[in-house]
């Protein structure tokens, strides 16, 4: 049986936004978030399919690679060491916290039944050098 499911996202990668509060006191994720989620979601879904297998209702671990854009404003000298650190390390927003339960949400009950289920979690930000994207796999401890 596969012990792991690969997937990638391309885009620059999305924290979760905060839950937003109508005047009514209703509950909503923002737009930006769902959709976000839901891109997640299509392409956890595909390699579920692919690799012919459902949620897994046993602990497994999740490693979670966002790679960003670097900032077309820096200069030359900046982006050149960038792309010569193979991404580096990339600060400030979104956090790295947020990266992570975005991809979790959307994956709940699709690679696993409940993310209650990850025992471990690696996760890392960094600049992309070619194309900004966000690389998931899904380790299964079966």
């Amino acid at each position: 049986m596969i012990q792991q499911i690969d997937f990638v996202v391309l885009g620059q990668p999305i924290g979760k936004g905060r839950p937003r509060f109508t005047r009514q006191g209703r509950v909503f994720t923002p737009a930006k978030t769902k959709e976000y989620e839901d891109r997640i979601k299509d392409q956890a879904v595909a390699a579920m399919a692919q690799a012919q297998r459902g949620p897994t209702t046993m602990p497994c671990s999740v490693k979670i690679v966002a790679r960003f854009e670097i900032p077309k404003s820096w200069p030359k000298y900046k982006k050149e060491a960038a792309q010569a650190d193979k991404g580096g390390y990339k600060p400030g927003k979104p956090d790295i916290d947020n990266i992570a339960k975005a991809v979790l949400d959307a994956c709940n009950g699709i690679t696993f039944t409940d993310d209650s289920l990850v025992s471990r979690l690696e996760i890392e930000k960094s600049y992309a050098v070619i194309v900004p994207a966000l690389y998931v796999t899904v380790f299964y401890d079966e």
